[in-house]
C-alpha cells in the first residue's frame, strides 16, 4: 500500500549494514553490465559506465525503498526524483572519476572503476540517501 508502512524502519546501524550489503550488490550488477557492454558487446568504456551506473542504481533504489531504509511512508515518485537527483551526480562522479583515473593517469579501466565507486560510495552516495532521499 503506497503510502504506508506496517514495518518499523531499522536503525541507524542496521540500515547502515544494510546499505553496505546493497551497495557490494548493486556495484557488483554495475561492474557486470559494464564488463559485458564493453568487452563483449564493444561498447566505448565511458558509454558503458555510464549504463552500468543506472543499473546498479535502479537496484540501489528499489532495495533502499524497501529492505534498508524502510521507507514507504513517502509516495514512491518523490523519493524517486530525489534518488534520480542524487543517482545523477552519483553517475556524474563515477564517470568523471573513471575518465580522469583511465585517461589522465592511465590506470586500466576496471581499477579506475573500482577506486571510483569506493570514493563515491563512501563520500557522497550513503549521505544524501539516507538523509535526503529516504528520510
Amino acid at each position: 500500500m503506497e503510502g504506508h508502512t506496517t514495518s518499523k524502519r531499522p536503525n541507524t546501524v542496521t540500515s547502515f549494514f544494510r546499505y553496505n550489503l546493497v551497495a557490494i550488490l548493486a556495484t557488483g550488477i554495475d561492474f557486470i553490465v559494464l564488463i559485458v557492454l564493453t568487452e563483449i558487446a564493444g561498447l566505448w568504456y565511458l558509454a558503458s559506465t555510464v549504463l552500468a551506473a543506472i543499473a546498479g542504481a535502479i537496484t540501489a533504489f528499489v532495495l533502499g525503498r524497501y529492505w534498508v531504509f524502510v521507507s514507504t511512508e513517502s509516495k514512491y515518485y518523490h523519493q524517486a526524483f530525489r534518488y534520480f537527483l542524487v543517482a545523477s551526480g552519483s553517475v556524474v562522479l563515477n564517470s568523471l572519476g573513471v575518465y580522469f583515473f583511465t585517461d589522465i593517469v592511465e590506470f586500466q579501466y576496471i581499477i579506475s572503476k573500482t577506486i571510483s565507486a569506493i570514493l563515491v560510495g563512501v563520500g557522497y552516495n550513503y549521505t544524501l540517501s539516507r538523509f535526503f532521499v529516504f528520510k
